[in-house]
């Protein structure tokens, strides 16, 4: 397996820092995908045990200048690595005005993701800092279990409000409950509420919108003012709200009625799926 890349354009070495950091707040740890034309972020938590799960992909060409790559075998050409996320971030935190960047697949005693920065120093002279994140690569029998995940058919999809203003109701609402129910129906009407013995408290959004979807994907019967709901740990959406630091061209939200929460996002050039699991 042979790996290495680099991006000489600041503006797309901002925008992969900033992909990054994203990942860096949403998975301690998680797996990196490379193949020919795209990089794929993922966490793979079983829904089934209450976890998160996670596929955020950018396609390579728009983001490096030089990229060159040799998977496993012709048929399998992909290479899977798991990391620890702030690693990479952190690393890509001190290429800020850098020249160049530069990132490869070695081995050191063991192995790692080479992150080369160029500096530019005052003299003019450049200096090389280079960071050495340690990685395990995923052997082809487990990559089954890391596939983009297959989106069930909703009950209810709509278009979500100014995440920066989501995020501020859920912040206040965590100081009171840990579970949050999120509604929504075809009118364009999303709510957050929380339900304890003492108080109930409900921040209502409206009118929304609502994707266009398959016709199948939606039941036929479903009245517009009905709503989908789903019980969620609160702590998991505000760790997903508290990851996105860019303002997403697209952002919809897809409701399974008590079985899970689907967020789908574009953010410039980079698609993000985050799956959170209904509370049993």
């Amino acid at each position: 397996m042979k790996f290495r890349a680099k991006i000489v354009d600041l503006a797309c070495l901002n925008h992969f820092t900033r992909v990054s950091n994203m990942i860096a707040k949403l998975a301690k740890t998680c797996t990196l995908r490379i193949s020919p034309e795209k990089l794929n972020f993922i966490l793979s938590d079983k829904l089934a045990s209450g976890g998160v799960s996670m596929w955020c992909e950018l396609e390579q060409e728009n983001i490096f200048s030089e990229f060159q790559m040799e998977g496993v075998s012709a048929e399998n050409n992909a290479i899977y690595l798991e990391l620890t996320s702030e690693n990479l971030s952190r690393a890509l935190k001190t290429a800020q005005n850098a020249r160049a960047l530069k990132i490869k697949l070695t081995n050191k005693q063991f192995p790692c993701l080479t992150v080369s920065v160029e500096l530019l120093s005052s003299s003019s002279s450049s200096r090389i800092v280079t960071h050495d994140i340690p990685i395990k690569v995923i052997p082809r029998r487990l990559w089954k279990d890391l596939q983009e995940p297959s989106v069930p058919n909703s009950d209810v999809s709509i278009y979500l409000p100014a995440l920066k203003t989501m995020k501020s109701v859920v912040e206040k609402m965590k100081n009171i409950s840990n579970q949050l129910v999120i509604e929504a129906n075809l009118n364009g009407e999303l709510n957050l509420k929380i339900e304890t013995e003492l108080v109930c408290v409900t921040t209502h959004f409206k009118d929304l919108g609502n994707p266009l979807l398959p016709s199948e994907s939606v039941s036929q019967s479903r009245h517009p003012e009905d709503m989908a709901e789903v019980h969620i740990d609160i702590r998991k959406l505000l760790q997903f709200l508290a990851g996105q630091q860019v303002t997403p061209t697209k952002a919809v939200c897809n409701i399974v009625s008590n079985r899970t929460v689907h967020f789908d996002l574009l953010l410039e050039d980079v698609s993000l799926q985050y799956f959170i699991p209904a509370l049993s």
